[in-house]
Protein backbone atom coordinates (compact mmCIF):
# COMPACT_ATOMS: atom_id res chain seq x y z
CA UNK A 1 0.00 0.00 0.00
CA UNK A 2 1.46 3.41 -0.89
CA UNK A 3 -0.01 6.19 0.49
CA UNK A 4 1.56 9.12 -0.99
CA UNK A 5 -0.30 12.00 -2.36
CA UNK A 6 -0.59 11.94 -6.24
CA UNK A 7 0.16 15.61 -8.10
CA UNK A 8 -3.19 16.33 -8.48
CA UNK A 9 -4.15 15.73 -5.00
CA UNK A 10 -1.39 17.65 -4.01
CA UNK A 11 -2.10 20.45 -5.94
CA UNK A 12 -5.50 19.80 -4.23
CA UNK A 13 -4.65 19.76 -1.07
CA UNK A 14 -2.63 23.20 -1.21
CA UNK A 15 -6.05 24.79 -2.75
CA UNK A 16 -7.87 23.48 -0.05
CA UNK A 17 -5.54 24.58 2.83
CA UNK A 18 -5.21 28.26 0.95
CA UNK A 19 -9.22 28.46 0.90
CA UNK A 20 -9.63 27.52 4.34
CA UNK A 21 -6.57 30.02 5.34
CA UNK A 22 -8.53 32.85 2.91
CA UNK A 23 -12.00 31.62 3.59
CA UNK A 24 -13.27 29.18 5.92
CA UNK A 25 -11.27 30.02 9.54
CA UNK A 26 -11.87 33.97 9.02
CA UNK A 27 -15.11 33.23 8.56
CA UNK A 28 -16.36 30.72 11.64
CA UNK A 29 -17.54 34.08 13.94
CA UNK A 30 -19.75 35.27 10.88
CA UNK A 31 -21.03 31.66 10.39
CA UNK A 32 -22.18 31.25 13.87
CA UNK A 33 -23.41 35.45 14.17
CA UNK A 34 -25.50 34.84 10.99
CA UNK A 35 -27.31 31.80 12.05
CA UNK A 36 -28.09 33.54 15.69
CA UNK A 37 -29.35 36.47 13.58
CA UNK A 38 -31.89 34.26 11.68
CA UNK A 39 -32.73 32.66 14.97
CA UNK A 40 -33.36 35.93 16.56
CA UNK A 41 -35.28 36.90 13.63
CA UNK A 42 -37.85 34.54 13.98
CA UNK A 43 -36.31 31.68 11.40
CA UNK A 44 -32.95 29.57 12.12
CA UNK A 45 -33.43 27.56 9.10
CA UNK A 46 -32.53 29.88 6.50
CA UNK A 47 -29.73 29.34 4.19
CA UNK A 48 -26.91 31.54 5.23
CA UNK A 49 -25.44 33.71 2.60
CA UNK A 50 -21.63 33.16 3.79
CA UNK A 51 -22.15 29.65 2.99
CA UNK A 52 -23.77 30.44 -0.58
CA UNK A 53 -21.27 33.26 -1.28
CA UNK A 54 -18.13 30.56 -0.56
CA UNK A 55 -20.01 28.31 -2.74
CA UNK A 56 -19.37 30.39 -5.64
CA UNK A 57 -15.81 31.12 -4.57
CA UNK A 58 -14.86 27.19 -4.07
CA UNK A 59 -16.62 26.40 -7.66
CA UNK A 60 -14.59 29.07 -9.44
CA UNK A 61 -11.27 27.14 -7.44
CA UNK A 62 -11.89 23.85 -9.01
CA UNK A 63 -13.17 22.27 -5.70
CA UNK A 64 -16.38 20.94 -5.86
CA UNK A 65 -18.25 17.88 -5.96
CA UNK A 66 -14.48 16.48 -4.62
CA UNK A 67 -16.40 13.26 -3.41
CA UNK A 68 -17.86 11.70 -5.96
CA UNK A 69 -15.40 9.01 -7.84
CA UNK A 70 -15.55 7.58 -11.38
CA UNK A 71 -17.76 10.19 -12.64
CA UNK A 72 -17.42 13.01 -15.19
CA UNK A 73 -20.00 14.95 -12.25
CA UNK A 74 -17.10 14.97 -10.29
CA UNK A 75 -13.20 15.18 -9.41
CA UNK A 76 -12.72 11.20 -10.34
CA UNK A 77 -11.09 10.93 -7.72
CA UNK A 78 -10.59 7.73 -5.69
CA UNK A 79 -11.11 6.90 -2.04
CA UNK A 80 -7.95 6.57 -1.05
CA UNK A 81 -7.16 10.35 -3.21
CA UNK A 82 -10.38 12.01 -1.58
CA UNK A 83 -9.07 10.80 1.71
CA UNK A 84 -7.27 13.69 2.65
CA UNK A 85 -9.27 16.30 0.80
CA UNK A 86 -12.14 15.40 3.39
CA UNK A 87 -9.96 15.31 6.39
CA UNK A 88 -9.17 19.07 5.06
CA UNK A 89 -13.01 19.77 5.19
CA UNK A 90 -13.83 18.12 8.31
CA UNK A 91 -11.64 20.43 10.34
CA UNK A 92 -14.78 22.83 10.53
CA UNK A 93 -18.45 21.35 10.77
CA UNK A 94 -20.19 23.62 8.20
CA UNK A 95 -17.38 23.66 6.00
CA UNK A 96 -17.74 20.54 3.80
CA UNK A 97 -21.12 21.92 2.25
CA UNK A 98 -19.06 25.15 0.97
CA UNK A 99 -17.32 22.23 -1.31
CA UNK A 100 -21.11 20.27 -1.81
CA UNK A 101 -19.34 17.51 -0.21
CA UNK A 102 -21.02 17.45 2.80
CA UNK A 103 -23.31 14.79 4.40
CA UNK A 104 -26.23 13.24 3.94
CA UNK A 105 -25.97 15.00 0.39
CA UNK A 106 -22.85 13.45 -0.88
CA UNK A 107 -24.32 9.59 0.30
CA UNK A 108 -27.62 10.44 -1.64
CA UNK A 109 -25.58 11.61 -4.41
CA UNK A 110 -24.02 8.51 -5.10
CA UNK A 111 -27.22 6.47 -4.75
CA UNK A 112 -29.13 8.29 -6.73
CA UNK A 113 -26.18 7.86 -9.39
CA UNK A 114 -25.25 4.46 -9.06
CA UNK A 115 -29.17 3.07 -8.62
CA UNK A 116 -31.22 5.42 -10.12
CA UNK A 117 -33.07 5.86 -13.09
CA UNK A 118 -32.43 8.42 -15.82
CA UNK A 119 -35.15 10.84 -14.88
CA UNK A 120 -34.41 10.78 -11.43
CA UNK A 121 -31.17 11.62 -12.12
CA UNK A 122 -32.77 14.98 -14.17
CA UNK A 123 -35.01 15.61 -11.48
CA UNK A 124 -32.89 15.07 -8.32
CA UNK A 125 -29.25 14.31 -9.07
CA UNK A 126 -28.45 17.26 -10.75
CA UNK A 127 -29.80 19.81 -9.15
CA UNK A 128 -27.71 18.33 -6.00
CA UNK A 129 -24.46 18.21 -7.96
CA UNK A 130 -24.82 21.87 -8.58
CA UNK A 131 -25.80 22.99 -4.89
CA UNK A 132 -29.08 24.20 -6.22
CA UNK A 133 -31.33 22.07 -3.48
CA UNK A 134 -30.40 19.69 -0.42
CA UNK A 135 -31.59 16.55 0.45
CA UNK A 136 -32.07 13.78 3.61
CA UNK A 137 -31.81 10.26 4.27
CA UNK A 138 -34.70 8.83 6.33
CA UNK A 139 -33.80 5.54 7.92
CA UNK A 140 -33.98 5.53 11.15
CA UNK A 141 -37.33 5.15 13.41
CA UNK A 142 -38.16 5.97 17.06
CA UNK A 143 -40.49 3.10 17.55
CA UNK A 144 -37.75 0.26 16.98
CA UNK A 145 -34.53 -0.45 17.71
CA UNK A 146 -32.77 0.59 14.19
CA UNK A 147 -29.67 -0.26 15.12
CA UNK A 148 -30.85 -3.41 13.09
CA UNK A 149 -32.13 -2.00 10.34
CA UNK A 150 -34.37 -5.30 10.01
CA UNK A 151 -37.22 -3.77 12.21
CA UNK A 152 -37.59 -0.74 10.54
CA UNK A 153 -41.58 -0.14 9.99
CA UNK A 154 -42.05 2.47 7.95
CA UNK A 155 -44.33 0.23 4.90
CA UNK A 156 -44.28 1.61 0.78
CA UNK A 157 -46.74 -0.29 -0.67
CA UNK A 158 -47.63 -1.06 -4.02
CA UNK A 159 -50.44 1.19 -5.34
CA UNK A 160 -50.90 0.40 -9.31
CA UNK A 161 -48.65 3.09 -10.87
CA UNK A 162 -47.51 4.44 -7.63
CA UNK A 163 -45.79 3.44 -4.45
CA UNK A 164 -47.85 4.94 -1.21
CA UNK A 165 -45.61 5.23 2.17
CA UNK A 166 -46.51 5.05 5.83
CA UNK A 167 -44.21 5.63 8.50
CA UNK A 168 -42.72 7.74 10.88
CA UNK A 169 -39.10 8.88 11.21
CA UNK A 170 -36.27 10.58 12.78
CA UNK A 171 -32.75 12.15 12.84
CA UNK A 172 -33.00 13.01 9.14
CA UNK A 173 -29.89 14.78 8.88
CA UNK A 174 -30.76 17.98 6.60
CA UNK A 175 -34.27 17.54 6.55
CA UNK A 176 -34.71 21.24 8.00
CA UNK A 177 -32.56 22.91 5.02
CA UNK A 178 -35.75 24.86 2.95
CA UNK A 179 -33.70 23.52 -0.08
CA UNK A 180 -33.95 20.56 0.74
CA UNK A 181 -36.49 18.97 -1.66
CA UNK A 182 -35.84 15.16 -1.80
CA UNK A 183 -35.36 12.47 0.86
CA UNK A 184 -34.37 8.73 0.33
CA UNK A 185 -37.00 6.90 2.36
CA UNK A 186 -35.94 2.94 3.10
CA UNK A 187 -39.26 0.59 4.68
CA UNK A 188 -40.43 -2.55 3.66
CA UNK A 189 -42.68 -3.53 0.70
CA UNK A 190 -42.65 -7.27 1.49
CA UNK A 191 -42.83 -7.22 5.39
CA UNK A 192 -42.94 -11.45 4.57
CA UNK A 193 -40.25 -11.57 2.23
CA UNK A 194 -36.72 -13.36 4.34
CA UNK A 195 -35.16 -10.60 6.25
CA UNK A 196 -33.16 -9.22 4.09
CA UNK A 197 -35.27 -8.65 1.15
CA UNK A 198 -38.07 -7.08 3.34
CA UNK A 199 -36.88 -3.33 2.65
CA UNK A 200 -36.83 -1.37 -0.56
CA UNK A 201 -35.90 2.75 -0.82
CA UNK A 202 -37.93 4.83 -2.90
CA UNK A 203 -37.13 8.97 -3.85
CA UNK A 204 -39.75 11.07 -2.02
CA UNK A 205 -40.50 14.70 -2.99
CA UNK A 206 -39.82 16.84 0.48
CA UNK A 207 -42.77 18.57 -0.15
CA UNK A 208 -45.08 15.75 -0.90
CA UNK A 209 -48.60 15.32 0.97
CA UNK A 210 -49.08 13.58 3.48
CA UNK A 211 -45.31 14.49 4.60
CA UNK A 212 -45.29 16.23 8.17
CA UNK A 213 -42.15 17.46 9.84
CA UNK A 214 -42.81 17.68 13.52
CA UNK A 215 -39.83 19.01 15.12
CA UNK A 216 -35.84 19.49 15.11
CA UNK A 217 -34.20 17.07 17.46
CA UNK A 218 -31.20 18.36 19.42
CA UNK A 219 -27.37 17.01 19.30
CA UNK A 220 -26.59 18.33 23.66
CA UNK A 221 -28.78 21.52 22.88
CA UNK A 222 -27.29 22.48 18.94
CA UNK A 223 -30.60 22.23 16.85
CA UNK A 224 -27.91 22.16 13.77
CA UNK A 225 -29.71 25.06 12.23
CA UNK A 226 -30.14 25.62 9.85
CA UNK A 227 -29.39 21.92 8.91
CA UNK A 228 -31.37 20.06 11.45
CA UNK A 229 -32.29 16.62 12.23
CA UNK A 230 -36.15 16.28 11.53
CA UNK A 231 -38.82 14.28 13.31
CA UNK A 232 -40.73 13.36 10.29
CA UNK A 233 -44.07 11.58 9.88
CA UNK A 234 -45.58 10.43 6.23
CA UNK A 235 -49.25 9.35 6.06
CA UNK A 236 -50.18 7.96 2.91
CA UNK A 237 -47.92 9.30 0.73
CA UNK A 238 -47.90 8.67 -2.59
CA UNK A 239 -45.51 8.57 -5.37
CA UNK A 240 -44.60 7.52 -8.92
CA UNK A 241 -43.39 3.94 -8.87
CA UNK A 242 -40.81 4.98 -11.16
CA UNK A 243 -38.87 6.78 -8.01
CA UNK A 244 -38.19 2.81 -6.50
CA UNK A 245 -34.48 2.43 -6.74
CA UNK A 246 -33.07 -0.52 -7.95
CA UNK A 247 -36.11 -2.81 -7.19
CA UNK A 248 -38.40 -3.93 -4.56
CA UNK A 249 -36.62 -6.28 -1.83
CA UNK A 250 -33.13 -4.18 -2.96
CA UNK A 251 -33.11 -1.43 -0.13
CA UNK A 252 -30.14 -3.80 2.00
CA UNK A 253 -28.02 -3.65 -1.40
CA UNK A 254 -28.14 -0.07 -1.94
CA UNK A 255 -28.18 0.47 1.58
CA UNK A 256 -24.54 -1.60 1.40
CA UNK A 257 -23.34 0.80 -1.23
CA UNK A 258 -24.06 3.87 0.33
CA UNK A 259 -23.28 3.29 3.60
CA UNK A 260 -19.73 2.15 3.33
CA UNK A 261 -18.47 5.42 1.53
CA UNK A 262 -20.73 7.42 4.03
CA UNK A 263 -19.11 5.95 6.91
CA UNK A 264 -15.59 6.50 6.17
CA UNK A 265 -16.54 10.05 4.96
CA UNK A 266 -17.45 10.39 8.83
CA UNK A 267 -14.19 9.23 10.36
CA UNK A 268 -11.98 11.62 7.41
CA UNK A 269 -13.54 14.36 9.18
CA UNK A 270 -13.60 13.31 12.49
CA UNK A 271 -9.80 13.10 11.98
CA UNK A 272 -9.50 16.52 10.88
CA UNK A 273 -11.34 17.50 13.68
CA UNK A 274 -9.15 15.84 16.13
CA UNK A 275 -6.25 17.76 14.00
CA UNK A 276 -7.89 20.80 14.62
CA UNK A 277 -8.75 20.30 18.27
CA UNK A 278 -5.13 19.14 19.25
CA UNK A 279 -3.87 22.14 17.81
CA UNK A 280 -6.06 24.71 19.83
CA UNK A 281 -4.96 22.30 22.51
CA UNK A 282 -0.90 22.93 22.55
CA UNK A 283 -2.07 26.77 21.23
CA UNK A 284 -4.28 26.88 24.68
CA UNK A 285 -1.05 25.68 27.35
CA UNK A 286 1.33 27.35 25.63
CA UNK A 287 -0.05 30.58 26.03
CA UNK A 288 -1.75 29.93 29.60
CA UNK A 289 0.35 30.03 32.96
CA UNK A 290 -0.82 28.05 35.68
CA UNK A 291 1.42 26.64 39.42
CA UNK A 292 4.44 29.15 37.65
CA UNK A 293 4.43 27.72 34.41
CA UNK A 294 2.71 27.44 31.14
CA UNK A 295 0.70 24.62 31.08
CA UNK A 296 1.86 22.82 28.05
CA UNK A 297 4.99 22.32 30.56
CA UNK A 298 2.55 19.93 33.08
CA UNK A 299 3.25 16.28 32.58
CA UNK A 300 -0.48 15.33 32.30
CA UNK A 301 -0.82 18.03 29.20
CA UNK A 302 2.46 16.36 27.12
CA UNK A 303 0.91 13.15 27.91
CA UNK A 304 -2.08 13.76 26.61
CA UNK A 305 -0.82 15.50 23.74
CA UNK A 306 1.47 12.82 22.82
CA UNK A 307 -1.20 10.09 23.16
CA UNK A 308 -3.63 12.23 21.25
CA UNK A 309 -1.11 12.36 18.04
CA UNK A 310 -0.58 8.62 18.13
CA UNK A 311 -4.01 8.10 18.42
CA UNK A 312 -4.71 10.60 15.54
CA UNK A 313 -2.07 8.77 13.44
CA UNK A 314 -2.80 5.54 14.03
CA UNK A 315 -6.88 6.12 12.55
CA UNK A 316 -5.46 8.30 9.87
CA UNK A 317 -3.26 4.94 8.67
CA UNK A 318 -6.29 2.86 9.03
CA UNK A 319 -8.47 5.25 7.15
CA UNK A 320 -6.43 5.21 4.28
CA UNK A 321 -6.30 1.25 4.51
CA UNK A 322 -9.64 1.12 4.46
CA UNK A 323 -9.92 3.38 1.65
CA UNK A 324 -7.14 1.73 -0.60
CA UNK A 325 -9.33 -1.64 0.27
CA UNK A 326 -12.21 0.25 -0.81
CA UNK A 327 -10.87 1.14 -3.67
CA UNK A 328 -9.18 -1.91 -4.60
CA UNK A 329 -11.39 -5.08 -3.35
CA UNK A 330 -14.76 -3.12 -3.21
CA UNK A 331 -16.88 -2.19 -0.31
CA UNK A 332 -17.97 -5.67 0.47
CA UNK A 333 -14.49 -6.80 0.59
CA UNK A 334 -13.47 -4.20 3.12
CA UNK A 335 -16.05 -4.24 5.39
CA UNK A 336 -13.66 -5.56 8.31
CA UNK A 337 -11.81 -1.98 7.86
CA UNK A 338 -15.17 0.20 7.44
CA UNK A 339 -16.30 -1.40 10.55
CA UNK A 340 -13.05 -0.99 12.39
CA UNK A 341 -12.55 2.60 11.18
CA UNK A 342 -15.85 3.48 12.11
CA UNK A 343 -14.97 2.21 16.00
CA UNK A 344 -11.68 3.84 16.26
CA UNK A 345 -12.42 7.67 14.61
CA UNK A 346 -15.46 8.82 17.00
CA UNK A 347 -13.51 7.46 19.93
CA UNK A 348 -10.58 9.15 19.07
CA UNK A 349 -11.90 12.25 18.29
CA UNK A 350 -14.54 12.16 21.15
CA UNK A 351 -11.22 11.87 23.72
CA UNK A 352 -9.18 14.35 22.21
CA UNK A 353 -11.57 17.00 21.93
CA UNK A 354 -12.31 15.83 25.64
CA UNK A 355 -8.80 16.20 26.41
CA UNK A 356 -8.94 19.69 24.57
CA UNK A 357 -11.49 20.78 26.35
CA UNK A 358 -10.17 20.25 29.57
CA UNK A 359 -6.75 22.36 28.72
CA UNK A 360 -9.35 25.00 28.02
CA UNK A 361 -10.58 25.40 31.71
CA UNK A 362 -14.09 26.47 31.21
CA UNK A 363 -13.78 28.15 28.34
CA UNK A 364 -13.78 24.76 26.67
CA UNK A 365 -17.35 24.43 27.81
CA UNK A 366 -18.61 27.56 25.97
CA UNK A 367 -18.71 28.42 21.75
CA UNK A 368 -16.55 30.98 22.27
CA UNK A 369 -14.56 27.94 20.87
CA UNK A 370 -15.30 25.02 18.65
CA UNK A 371 -14.58 22.30 21.24
CA UNK A 372 -18.28 22.11 22.65
CA UNK A 373 -19.80 21.30 19.07
CA UNK A 374 -17.20 19.47 18.19
CA UNK A 375 -17.30 17.09 21.11
CA UNK A 376 -21.02 17.03 20.61
CA UNK A 377 -20.22 16.12 16.55
CA UNK A 378 -17.76 13.31 17.65
CA UNK A 379 -19.89 11.32 19.92
CA UNK A 380 -23.61 11.34 17.89
CA UNK A 381 -20.93 9.89 15.47
CA UNK A 382 -20.52 6.94 17.71
CA UNK A 383 -24.14 6.28 16.77
CA UNK A 384 -24.62 7.52 13.39
CA UNK A 385 -24.40 5.08 10.38
CA UNK A 386 -24.29 2.83 13.23
CA UNK A 387 -23.51 2.09 16.74
CA UNK A 388 -20.17 0.96 18.24
CA UNK A 389 -21.70 -2.08 19.47
CA UNK A 390 -23.03 -3.30 16.04
CA UNK A 391 -19.80 -2.44 14.35
CA UNK A 392 -17.57 -4.96 17.09
CA UNK A 393 -19.55 -7.76 16.37
CA UNK A 394 -19.75 -7.43 13.16
CA UNK A 395 -15.36 -7.23 13.57
CA UNK A 396 -15.55 -9.74 16.19
CA UNK A 397 -17.60 -11.97 13.79
CA UNK A 398 -15.08 -11.81 10.85
CA UNK A 399 -12.25 -12.94 13.29
CA UNK A 400 -13.84 -15.94 14.16
CA UNK A 401 -15.13 -16.33 11.01
CA UNK A 402 -11.34 -16.69 9.98
CA UNK A 403 -10.70 -19.60 11.91
CA UNK A 404 -13.74 -21.43 10.73
CA UNK A 405 -13.15 -21.14 7.15
CA UNK A 406 -12.91 -18.51 3.78
CA UNK A 407 -16.98 -19.46 2.96
CA UNK A 408 -17.97 -18.84 7.13
CA UNK A 409 -16.27 -15.29 6.10
CA UNK A 410 -17.98 -14.45 3.27
CA UNK A 411 -21.31 -14.62 5.06
CA UNK A 412 -20.39 -12.08 7.11
CA UNK A 413 -22.44 -8.85 6.38
CA UNK A 414 -21.44 -5.20 7.07
CA UNK A 415 -24.49 -3.97 9.29
CA UNK A 416 -26.82 -2.10 7.92
CA UNK A 417 -27.38 0.33 10.57
CA UNK A 418 -27.41 4.68 10.76
CA UNK A 419 -28.46 5.10 14.63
Amino acid sequence: MNFDYTPKVEALREKLLAFFDAHIYPNEAVFTAEVERNRQNGNAWLPTELIETLKQEARAAGLWNLFLPDSERGAGLTNLEYAPLCEIMGRVPWAPEVFNCNAPDTGNMETIERYGSDDNKREWLEPLLQGHIRSAFLMTEPEVASSDATNIQTRITRDGDHYVINGHKWWSSGAGDPRCKVYIVMGKTDPDAPRHQQQSMILVPADAAGITVHRPLTLYGYDDAPHGHMDISLDNVRVPASNLLLGEGRGFEIAQGRLGPGRIHHCMRLIGLAERAIELMAKRTLQRVAFGKPIAEQTVTQERIAEARCMIEQARLLTLKTAYMMDTVGNKGARGEIAMIKVVAPNMACQIIDWAIQAHGAAGLCDDFPLAYAYALARTLRFADGPDEVHRNAIAKLELARHLGRDAAARVDMPVTRS
